[in-house]
């Protein structure tokens, strides 16, 4: 199965919000519908503020990407955060998410992005064994915090 990445659009909200629901159900994450739709709708509108991609078949997706852009002066301008990346279970395995950020990397270094961060919980060993593999790696002296608005 492929890894094809597709720009998700506002006629996708349907599928996406599926997908979602899934890995909040998953991860133990509460979120009304409304909620989702309401934070999900302006990426698929096109704000600057992110991008929202299905990952698989447009018509039948079985993961997304959500990548949420800031900037950093230290880390030479534009920097991008994986904020939910979501595989499947059951095409889990394949190599998908490799070839997901392989595809992904590169696209998003040519729109400027100078940085990649992402968050993988401690006990995710598979996780960051691929994102080891792939490049990423704790910074020294950094710790990510937290405080809701």
């Amino acid at each position: 199965m492929s890894a094809a990445l597709h720009l998700a659009k506002a006629a996708d909200l349907p599928r996406l919000q599926t997908l979602v629901a899934a890995f909040h159900a998953t991860e133990g994450i509460e979120q009304s519908e409304e909620a989702c739709a309401k934070a999900l709708l302006p990426l698929l509108e096109g704000s600057p503020h992110g991008a929202a991609y299905l990952v698989g078949p447009r018509q039948g997706p079985v993961g997304y990407i959500i990548v949420s852009f800031g900037y950093s002066v230290k880390l030479g301008g534009i920097d991008g955060t994986i904020d939910e990346f979501y595989i499947r279970k059951s095409v889990r395995g394949r190599g998908m998410g490799a070839e997901v950020l392989r595809a992904l990397m590169p696209a998003l270094a040519d729109y400027g992005v100078t940085a990649l961060h992402l968050e993988v919980g401690r006990e995710n060993l598979d996780a960051k064994r691929l994102y080891t593999r792939l490049g990423f790696e704790a910074r020294e002296n950094h710790h990510l915090m937290t405080r809701r608005l």
